[in-house]
């Protein structure tokens, strides 16, 4: 399990993650970003708790995503699968995301909504994962994007599942950093 606190002058944001079942308490203030978080919990199998508050929708969207990723860094032990993909259909949307939660933050999009383009950025580099999102087809903006949530979560189970071995040829990657 791990949870972070996010506190700036402009939001307040409580998350929780751990290995579950894919259950979700989610309190945003934003409904849409509630819908997809609970998308993204059930299809990743993380149980997630988010409690957040903002000033603006784009710093609160911006904020859950910083934590959420800080916090799935968090997950992963040193024998996990590292990588997933999952392509996803949903009605006139076919989006594919690809991760890599190895410790290397990239990502490449794009989404046709900047908000959520820019949750996907900011949660892979504070996620330290490295994430490819192809919008293949669709039209309908809340179909692509919840789809991109969905093949997120579906990619992000298969990432972060027990391998049993290290799968980086340089072995288990260690990195520490004091204050």
């Amino acid at each position: 399990m791990s949870t972070v606190t996010r506190e700036t002058r402009e939001t307040r944001v409580s998350v929780r993650v751990e290995r579950g079942t894919g259950t979700a308490s989610v309190a945003t203030g934003v409904p849409f970003l509630d819908h997809m978080l609970v998308t993204l919990a059930r299809t990743s199998g993380l149980d997630l708790d988010v409690e957040a508050r903002g000033d603006l929708k784009h710093h609160l969207i911006e904020d859950v995503a910083i934590a959420l990723g800080a916090a799935v860094a968090a997950l992963g032990p040193p024998t996990m699968a590292r990588y997933g993909e999952k392509t996803l259909a949903m009605d006139d949307a076919l989006v594919q995301a690809v991760i890599d939660v190895g410790g290397r933050p990239y990502y490449r999009g794009p989404l046709p909504s900047s908000l959520y383009r820019h949750w996907m950025r900011s949660f892979a580099f504070e996620a330290k994962a490295t994430l490819h999102v192809r919008v293949l087809r669709g039209e309908d903006r809340h179909h692509i994007v919840e789809a991109a949530f969905k093949a997120l979560g579906f990619a992000l189970r298969q990432a972060l599942a027990e391998s049993g071995a290290p799968a980086s040829t340089k072995g288990a990657v260690s990195l520490e950093v004091e204050r």
